[in-house]
């Protein structure tokens, strides 16, 4: 055993089992339940566990009568006030105390006076809480304080008057406050959104990897028949430990709303409805009539390893060179995997000493490297800067500027904060390039190479698409788009300046030209996209309707499996883009097509493993000469690129629940009962 465990984890280590509640190896230890007693020789009564320190010669006794008593009587003490609401309860099938009551518990109580009854707190539009059932564990409180980084839970009053809540009566203003719902060892916090809904013993089960950021979290898709039911997370340590984004946890209801079901054509200003063979053929010869610099494509980042490559090949066989991948704005990118992935991993940020964090809010945009990075700060001995126009931050953070001239002056050993950097053991530079300019992006490349002579750490680029690494991995790479005449667009909309839509500086304003090209859209939720912008409209499948590969932002390999086949006329994205490129596309089958992705990627059959060589880089090969030239692009601050994290893309925008918790928390309308 490491130095410092405890008596609990010991004989947790060798298989014996130790019921109880407060107890998490995740959060710090608070002994409030007592559930967890032993015994040990030479002591005089019975000891908490999980807060004993394990120390040599030690002889624990975990089910000696004394124990078993004492467990009985712990327990008999938590259903005092307990209520015999187990059959109307969310987390029957799934609770700890219905568990251990059927272990330890009596079939009768001794208990003869009132129970105590508790008012319901709003913890707003996510978390529902019925406090009657609260046996004070105190595992929310610690997740919100201690992980989640916002100290709005607490406890107040004494003995049986104690109740946890905000203190204000606010709600839990955070991005992570779904997880309390899984640390909840009983029915006081339950889902909103999955309130009475089903049971454990209805729900059947599929992993799968979150869409809506770069980090790929695990999770676990639980649904009936083709109703998706919830979302929890699965145990990854590398990535998301045990925690899921509130955005991927509750999001799922907009999987089945304002869905595109059946191909859609133009027609005397309105959409009519077409059959397949129709939207295949007119589309197969829009493509095969027109020069094919006349011809574009706009392909999302979030869209899997099957539709990029489809897509790849479809456009080499035609000769089609204009292209967009994902949002990408940098055409001159390096082949070499260093200057676009996050270099030094993700398992490894609790080693690092030193970050300087430049444009990005990693609250917003990777919920869960915020929760590491936090993390990282508990320990101490931890130094952390920021490049840019943010705020509201879980962890103290040194404002350096905002604006990449404040790296430049790093990079020429002018700022203080460089002799910061070249001190520290590991330090780690962590950056988003997600919607810069070519010349902001060159910018930073040089800065980089002038850090070279002092910075020893990883520059880690940090994507908010869930698959543009894995774009990019594979060659895939923005080309210059003149006028085309046929725009084909891929599940790409304009999610990062949503309220910016209309302004010509938007993603949505370049990949759509402002002319009379024909227009076409593939995607399983129309948004922005299904109006008068485009003349055809192709359902594609979501995550959840098809078996899909992703790379992360680190260059990690996942796999998603399919819940459900698709249903109506949905078909799966690389389905249709066969169908348009016919002949063209040598593969006809799923199989054939994964084989072709090992050719292209061989690292991708290893699932799991990252296949980027990301410790080592050459920061040579990022080297740009015209740093003077673009010097001044520097002083243009850096702004927030997310409007609302809650609606980041089609699927959370069609959600009925991220619309609410845009009202609540973006927007300040509270409609709490």
């Amino acid at each position: 055993m490491e130095e410092g465990s405890t008596v609990l984890q010991a004989c947790e280590s060798v298989g014996i089992e130790v019921p109880r509640f407060c107890y998490h190896e995740r959060l710090s230890i608070a002994g409030n339940c007592r559930m967890c007693l032993v015994e040990i020789e030479k002591t005089p009564k019975p000891v908490a566990s999980c807060a004993m320190p394990l120390m040599n010669g030690m002889k624990i006794y975990t089910d000696t009568p004394l124990v078993k008593k004492s467990r009985e009587s712990v327990l008999e003490f938590l259903l005092l006030n307990h209520p015999l609401d187990c059959p109307i309860c969310d987390q029957g099938g799934e609770c700890d105390l219905q568990d251990q009551a059927l272990v330890f518990g009596s079939d009768r109580s001794r208990f003869y006076e009132t129970k105590r009854s508790v008012e319901n707190k709003n913890y707003g539009p996510l978390v529902k809480t019925i406090m009657t059932r609260c046996i004070h564990c105190t595992r929310c409180v610690r997740f919100a304080t201690e992980i989640a980084g916002i100290e709005d839970l607490g406890c107040t009053g004494r003995g049986n008057e104690t109740e946890i809540g905000t203190y204000i009566g606010s709600t839990m203003k955070s991005e992570l406050s779904g997880n309390v719902i899984d640390l909840c060892p009983v029915g006081a916090l339950t889902s909103k959104p999955y309130a009475f809904t089903s049971r454990p013993w209805e729900i059947r089960s599929t992993n799968s990897i979150d869409p809506t950021d770069g980090l790929g979290s695990n999770i676990k898709v639980d649904y009936r028949g083709t109703e998706i039911l919830r979302v929890l997370p699965r145990f990854k340590e590398e990535i998301n430990e045990e925690w899921i984004s509130d955005k991927i946890r509750f999001s799922y209801d907009g999987l089945g709303r304002q869905r595109i079901l059946t191909p859609l054509g133009k027609k005397d200003g309105g959409f009519k409805k077409l059959d397949w063979e129709n939207a295949i053929t007119q589309t197969s010869n829009n493509f095969r009539s027109l020069d094919p610099s006349k011809i574009s494509l706009s392909i999302s980042g979030d869209s899997n390893l099957e539709t990029l490559v489809t897509a790849h090949d479809f456009l080499n066989k035609l000769g089609v060179t204009n292209r967009q991948y994902g949002n990408v704005t940098d055409t001159n990118i390096s082949d070499n995997s260093y200057s676009y992935s996050f270099n030094g991993g993700l398992q490894n940020m609790e080693n690092i000493d030193t970050c300087l964090i430049v444009n990005t809010n990693p609250r917003h945009d990777a919920t869960l490297l915020n929760a590491k990075l936090r993390k990282r700060f508990l320990k101490g001995g931890f130094n952390v800067a920021l490049v840019g126009s943010y705020n509201n931050f879980t962890f103290p953070i040194q404002q350096l500027g905002t604006s990449l001239s404040s790296l430049s002056q790093i990079a020429e050993g002018k700022h203080p904060f460089c002799k910061v950097l070249a001190n520290s053991v590991n330090p780690r530079i962590i950056f988003c390039g997600d919607n810069l300019s070519i010349e902001e992006s060159n910018f930073f490349k040089e800065v980089q190479h002038r850090m070279e002579r002092f910075f020893q750490g990883s520059f880690s680029f940090l994507s908010t698409s869930c698959n543009s690494v894995g774009s990019l991995n594979l060659g895939f790479r923005t080309k210059a788009s003149t006028q085309p005449s046929l725009q084909y667009i891929i599940d790409n909309d304009d999610s990062k300046n949503l309220s910016k839509s209309a302004d010509s500086n938007s993603i949505w304003s370049k990949i759509v030209p402002k002319n009379d090209s024909i227009k076409v859209y593939q995607g399983h939720h129309g948004d922005i996209c299904a109006d008068s912008k485009v003349d055809y409209i192709l359902p594609g499948a979501s995550f959840v309707e098809e078996r899909s590969h992703f790379m992360n932002t680190e260059g990690r390999n996942q796999k998603t499996s399919r819940v459900y086949k698709t249903r109506f006329s949905v078909r799966e994205n690389w389905k249709i883009l066969k169908a348009i490129g016919s002949t063209l596309l040598e593969y006809c089958s799923y199989r054939e097509l994964h084989d072709r992705i090992i050719c292209l990627n061989p690292g991708i059959s290893s699932i799991g493993s990252v296949s980027n060589d990301v410790t080592n880089g050459d920061l040579n090969s990022l080297h740009s000469t015209n740093y003077k030239n673009i010097y001044n692009i520097g002083y243009k601050p850096l702004a927030s690129k997310l409007d609302n994290y809650y609606t980041t893309n089609t699927t959370t925008r069609a959600s009925e629940t991220m619309a609410e918790c845009s009202s609540v928390f973006v927007q300040k309308f509270n409609f709490s009962e």
